[in-house]
């Protein structure tokens, strides 16, 4: 009798232990109108939506360089962590979503062939959060991304300032001008959506753009500072330039954000630890 009492109570705290985990929906499919090709994502619903009917706030969660949308939670256990994290009270229940962003940098590519921008506000953002039970006002919506999808977050946060109420960059791909114009692969990670290296010695207009350094020259101040800023970049890592030259542009600018400075270098194990923090950060304008 006390070994089935035993079993019971084992199989109750297991199934209570599985209901507090969030569920992965992994490579969906968004059918859009202005790029060619399906947009992949996936999504993080967070424990006891399917039993809701509350609606949530929402992260955008943006891979790296030839990723996809199935890399922050394959390599990253995004999931994982914000299970825990919401297990913990350490942020409200959320839902994460992960769009493919191929080796699009989340722009709009010069030829206006891909533009990648265009589809993810205009389309993918409404289109998500029609279809999940979302709160669509900025201070419920988040962005933020690593190494290629940092330097994402940053523009995306910075040229609509409106739509975007926290922004977390991880060992954002931010390049200062002279990186560019000094870099050999230049062609090869950044011709077909930057258009041609320049040849005078400048960088494009459709560099400058995009370009979170020289955002912050041309976007109101005032709106740049209407969006809460958290910036992390390990110590060994070889973006430190431009995301240093970030700190340094944002604090002569007088723009409020937050920047870290870790033991590590560009990979996974680095930003894991940094997903947990920046829903920390994130998670301040989520609450009331």
């Amino acid at each position: 009798m006390k070994k089935a009492f035993l079993l019971i109570t084992a199989l109750i705290l297991s199934v209570n232990l599985f209901a507090q985990n969030g569920k992965v929906l992994e490579s969906l499919v968004f059918e859009s109108e202005k790029v060619s090709y399906p947009v992949k994502y996936s999504i993080y619903l967070p424990p006891g939506y399917e039993t809701s009917e509350r609606s949530y706030p929402v992260l955008y969660l943006l891979h790296g360089y030839s990723d996809d949308e199935t890399g922050w939670v394959q390599f990253g256990e995004a999931n994982t962590i914000a299970d825990r994290g919401i297990a913990n009270g350490d942020f409200p229940p959320c839902i994460i979503v992960m769009p493919d962003g191929k080796v699009t940098w989340y722009i709009n590519s010069f030829d206006g062939k891909d533009p990648w921008e265009d589809m993810f506000i205009e389309e993918f953002i409404p289109f998500i959060e029609d279809n999940y039970r979302i709160r669509k006002k900025k201070e419920f919506r988040a962005v933020s991304g690593l190494s290629m999808g940092g330097n994402g977050a940053l523009l995306l946060a910075m040229r609509h300032t409106d739509l975007f109420s926290s922004c977390v960059a991880m060992s954002a791909g931010t390049f200062t001008d002279d990186e560019i114009l000094a870099n050999d692969a230049y062609d090869h990670y950044f011709g077909n959506i930057y258009g041609p290296k320049p040849a005078n010695g400048q960088v494009s207009e459709h560099w400058k753009s995009y370009s979170p350094l020289h955002l912050l020259d041309s976007v109101e101040k005032e709106k740049l500072k209407s969006v809460r800023f958290y910036i992390d970049c390990g110590d060994d890592d070889f973006l430190y330039k431009g995301n240093s030259a970030l700190h340094v542009k944002m604090r002569d600018l007088g723009i409020p954000h937050e920047y870290r400075v870790r033991n590590g270098g560009h990979q996974w194990g680095y930003w894991r630890t940094g997903l947990f923090d920046g829903l920390k950060f994130i998670s301040e304008k989520f609450r009331r």
